[in-house]
């Protein structure tokens, strides 16, 4: 597998949110890719939610979960930053948060805050609030009732066992980061994923202008599907089910194909997550066909973790090849690296 430098490597943008996130960013920082990555900023639970509700910043969860995974810094530091609280007031709240909080306040934004950060940890790579607007998140579920949380919204479909319908920011139609459409116009790799459906991947394309700009990009566009269901959002959803909810936030033909675990999971794995209501994503190629995207298969799943999660290098080295194998190498441009 050929190792990217950031001149001449292709240009990849990655938008989501949560652990899978930063899972993939570690994976495609080992082959030099400097991708970009656009973090949704509706989350309102844990630790980001009472620095939001306290101090009126934007949450910062999402966003320093993905400067550490890209960070070119000591483990020692890295460990620092990921540390949580266990006693007292600060019991919950995680240390690079408020590293971020205390940069807002020196630097007078969230941004800037950002590309502070950026620059401490030597961040291979570049993260981009999705919105700079202060955005929550609300879901009609099938049942006709509203809830308005990204928390409340996993709490209510827990007590009520009721699929989500749709979610919405609050306000509607936010504007995003002038870099945002901006990258994701320049990009020759676009993925989606993976994270949790409704609350992390979801939220970015209702920004004003992002699915303008994916439709507009000529990007190879990849939507990395979760190897299981979860708990309290997903749960008896299909690979089709995932991509038809995206669709109808989004419009119909955002990507085309669809990149899913092929790997068997351990029976003990299985079963841990069958007592919280999961269980591993069905692929029903048919419908996805019916719907224009073509399922990708590939072993992704991580041996080293007692949970279901991505191999960050597997996930990495399966993307670029999926990118050497299906972009075009236009004349002229040196855009795309095909081996």
């Amino acid at each position: 597998m050929k190792r990217y430098s950031s001149s001449s490597g292709p240009r990849i943008v990655v938008i989501g949110g949560g652990t899978g996130l930063s899972t993939m960013l570690r994976g495609l920082k080992k082959y030099n890719t400097w991708p970009t990555a656009i973090v949704t900023m509706a989350d309102d639970g844990g630790g980001s939610g009472r620095l939001r509700s306290e101090i009126g910043m934007p949450p910062p969860g999402d966003v320093r979960s993905c400067l550490v995974a890209l960070s070119n810094t000591e483990s020692t530091l890295e460990k620092l930053l990921l540390y949580r609280f266990t006693e007292g007031s600060l019991a919950g709240q995680n240390l690079g948060n408020l590293f971020l909080a205390a940069l807002c306040g020196i630097c007078g934004s969230f941004e800037a805050a950002v590309t502070s950060m950026s620059e401490i940890l030597a961040v291979q790579g570049r993260v981009l609030p999705v919105t700079a607007s202060d955005v929550h998140l609300e879901a009609t579920f099938e049942n006709g009732t509203v809830v308005r949380g990204e928390s409340n919204i996993f709490q209510f479909k827990k007590q009520q066992d009721c699929r989500i319908q749709s979610v919405r920011l609050l306000p509607e139609h936010p504007a995003p980061l002038p870099a945002v459409p901006e990258a994701i116009r320049n990009a020759d790799l676009i993925v989606l994923g993976p994270g949790s459906l409704y609350t992390s991947i979801i939220p970015n394309l209702l920004v004003d202008g992002v699915c303008q700009a994916l439709r507009e990009s000529q990007a190879l566009k990849i939507y990395v599907c979760n190897i299981m269901t979860q708990d309290g959002e997903t749960e008896g959803y299909t690979a089709s089910d995932h991509v038809k909810a995206i669709f109808d936030h989004a419009g119909s033909g955002l990507f085309s194909l669809c990149l899913l675990n092929s790997a068997p999971l351990p029976e003990p794995l299985q079963a841990q997550y069958r007592a919280e209501g999961a269980e591993p994503l069905r692929i029903d190629f048919s419908e996805l066909n019916d719907m224009g995207v073509e399922a990708v298969l590939a072993p992704l799943v991580s041996n080293d973790s007692d949970f279901a999660r991505h191999d960050p290098d597997l996930l990495a080295r399966t993307l670029l090849q999926l990118h050497s194998e299906r972009s075009i190498r236009l004349a002229g441009d040196m855009r795309y690296i095909v081996e």
